[in-house]
């Protein structure tokens, strides 16, 4: 009696192990919401898109893909190209986009866009994986966020027109804060966005209900890919402005910009 015990205890202990290695296979989200789930067309793939949040805005965002062949199981290697896309009837347009590496980490492509407007958009996203290729378009619907993140200029040194993105800090504390924003060039009928590198940033800091800045913070200087990082520091609490100059060269291309953070 106790040896037919310990057989079925081994064989529920094995079973059980084998389902949770599926659901970790199956499902490796973790803190992250699922806003679509379909099929890809012309294939037997299956597409889902995560965020951290359901909401989407006007702003640099983050997105997770997880590709599946017709029986559920996560492609680790795929070829992805995301195109953000809003028609807006007498136009059409995209926005900047940094595209997912061809391999899986955690069964998920990782990919950001940077919503430079309000409204309906859609991500239209080719796919190649498993020697089937296909495409899939996703509907979103952009919202303001509660202070700007997504601002432009156009250059005084060379007529072009740039957007540069809020990224970091996400969340602000009082003290010595990493900083992070992008830079991207428009391209033609503002179809393409190349991430820019040529920028000079200088930041400054400011209150402007108390009438003072803030000591030791470091200008954004570029790090790859239209990246830029330095340091802000917040000394209190409350509405804070970021206060940034674009210099190209030796020409101001982009003066009296900023965002506004409030914590």
């Amino acid at each position: 009696m106790k040896k037919l015990f310990l057989i079925v205890s081994v064989l529920f202990a094995v079973i059980m192990s084998s389902c949770k290695k599926d659901e970790v296979q199956q499902q490796p989200v973790i803190n992250l919401e699922k806003i679509y789930e379909g099929s890809v067309e012309g294939t037997g793939l299956k597409v889902e898109l995560y965020s951290k949040q359901i909401s989407q805005y006007a702003q640099y965002s983050t997105f997770w893909i997880a590709v599946k062949d017709a029986a559920g199981n996560p492609i680790q290697n795929a070829t992805i190209n995301v195109v953000p896309f809003m028609d807006m009837g007498s136009m059409q347009h995209s926005a900047p986009v940094e595209n997912p590496s061809a391999s899986a980490v955690d069964n998920l492509y990782k990919f950001s866009a940077v919503f430079i407007m309000t409204g309906n958009w859609a991500l239209n996203i080719n796919i190649t994986a498993n020697s089937q290729t296909g495409a899939v378009s996703i509907p979103l619907n952009i919202q303001a966020p509660a202070k700007p993140k997504v601002k432009s200029f156009t250059s005084s040194a060379d007529g072009s027109k740039y957007f540069y993105a809020y990224i970091e800090p996400t969340s602000p504390v009082v003290g010595i804060n990493d900083m992070e924003i992008a830079v991207f060039k428009t391209g033609p009928m503002m179809m393409t966005f190349p991430p820019d590198s040529s920028m000079t940033i200088g930041l400054e800091p400011e209150m402007p209900s108390m009438g003072h800045g803030s000591p030791n913070n470091v200008s954004p200087v570029h790090i790859g890919n239209g990246h830029y990082k330095g340091k802000v520091n917040f000394t209190m609490t409350g509405l804070w402005k970021l206060n940034l100059d674009f210099m190209s060269g030796g020409t101001l291309a982009g003066e009296d910009q900023y965002f506004e953070i409030e914590f």
